[in-house]
C-alpha cells in the first residue's frame, strides 16, 4: 500500500496508519518504507559505481598519456636526423609538429572505431535495466573522440615541438 503524506508529524500520522492497519489486518505484521529512501537505496550503486568508473577512468587515461608520451619520445628519437634534414631545408615548427602529430592523430582514429560500437553496446545494455532511460545520441561519441584527440595532441605535442625547436646542426653532427 502506497500513503502520501503531508505535513511535518510523521510519527503520529504513521502511529495512526499502523492503528487502521491493524483494524484489517490484525495478524499481519506493519512495516513501512518511504520511498525516497527507497529511490536512493536503488541508485546508492550506480552513484558508487560511477565514482569507482571515474577514478579509473581517469587512471587510465593517466596511464595512456604516459605510454604516448614515451612512445612520443621515441618516436621523435628515431626521427631525429629526418627533423634535422628538414629543418636545414627550411621547414617550419608547425609543419615539423604536424608532421610528427600526425601518425598519433591515425592510431586515435583507429581507437574511436573499435571503441564506439563496443561503448554502445555496453551503454545499450546497461541503460536497458532502467525503466526510464535516455537514447544514445552521437554527440557522446563525437565529443569522446574530440576529448581523445585533444589529449593526444597536447601528449604529443610537448616531444614534436622540443624536436622542431632543437638545433638541425645538433643532429646532423655525426652524419
Amino acid at each position: 500500500m502506497f500513503v502520501r503524506i503531508s505535513g511535518t508529524d510523521f510519527n503520529e500520522v504513521l502511529s495512526y496508519i499502523e492503528n487502521k492497519y491493524k483494524e484489517f489486518a490484525p495478524q499481519g505484521a506493519f512495516t513501512y518504507q518511504f520511498l525516497d529512501q527507497q529511490l536512493d537505496n536503488n541508485y546508492r550503486t550506480e552513484q558508487q559505481a560511477k565514482t569507482i568508473f571515474g577514478y579509473f577512468s581517469i587512471l587510465a587515461i593517466f596511464i595512456a598519456c604516459l605510454g604516448l608520451f614515451g612512445l612520443a619520445s621515441f618516436a621523435s628519437e628515431q626521427r631525429m636526423k629526418e627533423i634535422g634534414v628538414r629543418k636545414a631545408l627550411g621547414a617550419s615548427i608547425e609543419g615539423l609538429t604536424i608532421l610528427l602529430s600526425k601518425d598519433f592523430t591515425k592510431y586515435v582514429l583507429i581507437a574511436n572505431i573499435i571503441a564506439w560500437p563496443t561503448a554502445y553496446f555496453v551503454i545499450t545494455n546497461w541503460l536497458n535495466n532502467f525503466a526510464y532511460h535516455i537514447d544514445i545520441s552521437i554527440m557522446f561519441f563525437v565529443i569522446a573522440a574530440l576529448a581523445s584527440f585533444l589529449i593526444a595532441i597536447l601528449t604529443v605535442s610537448y616531444h614534436a615541438i622540443r624536436t622542431s625547436l632543437m638545433n638541425p646542426v645538433d643532429s646532423l653532427r655525426y652524419e
